[in-house]
């Protein structure tokens, strides 16, 4: 499944297509990928066609593009959806295209912006804006700015912020793991904790700490938990700059170029090879209807001490 890597280069790629753009028609192949838009807001191509957009917006695996005053279509790829970025005169031949917004933009021209989705486990959808709870500005659109940027989508204000976000909280996020008794790794991947993590980039952060993704939460120390937050940033920053993680044609870049991460993991999915720090064989592990990539002897779990008696 897409995480931040890969939604932010696709958000960086449609942002100069979209921003100032105006919404010329839209063509809904499939209505399936309109999943999560609530139809009792109104029909969702009444409500985009003529609609300008401002910008590109994420926060943590979701975009969304507002329009108007308080409204913006949001898109979650699930593990499937492409945004990709066409001409007018492409052929759409798209044998999964879901959506398409043509678009009339006063630099570009005319554009498209086909939502192709394999599994129809994505979706588009017209959702208000709200208020961010913090009154900081809601998610990442590159300094591109306006009176939207404190809202939010409703449907995406659950969602914690990203460890990339300028106004994630560091102390915040620390507290959290202290408090869990559950596994860091899962921590890790509760989007109501921190965003944008996802399966691979879990391992790849554990892995640079040596830290067992069973390790209880609360039982990591505070400078360790630091130096987690910090490899978590620092593997987000390298995949975000090779473009993401890309196993097969799932995902792809607006323009369908697939990220390169992959030739750079450490740990998520290297089972039975050997661990590029020691050289013991990795090994894979169920894990929430995943699995887990680790180094045996890297990263043992290590059972709190229990208190003592008194």
């Amino acid at each position: 499944m897409p995480e931040l890597p890969e939604v932010e280069v696709v958000r960086a790629g449609l942002a100069p297509a979209v921003t100032g753009a105006r919404v010329a028609a839209v063509d809904v192949v499939d209505s399936r990928a309109l999943t999560r838009h609530d139809a009792a807001s109104g029909d969702f191509e009444r409500l985009v066609t003529g609609a300008r957009l401002e910008a590109a917006v994420r926060r943590g695996k979701f975009l969304w593009l507002p329009f108007g005053s308080d409204l913006a279509i949001v898109g979650h790829l699930g593990m499937t959806g492409q945004l990709l970025l066409r001409t007018p005169d492409h052929p759409g031949d798209d044998r999964h295209a879901r959506i398409r917004l043509h678009l009339d933009h006063p630099e570009h021209g005319e554009l498209r912006v086909d939502f192709v989705d394999q599994r129809t486990f994505g979706s588009l959808a017209v959702d208000r804006l709200v208020p961010t709870s913090d009154g900081e500005v809601a998610g990442f659109s590159a300094g591109i700015t306006g009176s939207w940027a404190r809202s939010i989508p409703s449907q995406v204000a659950h969602i914690a912020r990203d460890p990339l976000d300028p106004a994630f909280d560091d102390e915040a996020f620390l507290a959290a793991l202290a408090r869990r008794a559950s596994g860091v790794k899962r921590v890790l991947l509760d989007q109501n904790v921190v965003s944008g993590i996802g399966n691979i980039y879990a391992d790849e952060s554990l892995w640079a700490v040596r830290l067992h993704g069973e390790q209880p939460a609360a039982s990591v120390s505070r400078r360790r938990a630091r130096e987690l937050l910090a490899a978590v940033r620092e593997v987000l920053g390298r995949a975000l700059a090779e473009g993401g993680t890309s196993f097969d044609e799932q995902y792809v870049n607006v323009n369908g170029a697939s990220g390169y991460f992959a030739h750079s993991l450490n740990a998520y999915g290297r089972a039975g090879l050997p661990c590029p720090r020691c050289g013991t064989p990795m090994v894979r592990e169920a894990f929430m209807n995943r699995s887990s990539h680790r180094c045996p002897r890297c990263q043992p779990l290590r059972r709190p001490r229990a208190p003592l008696s008194r």
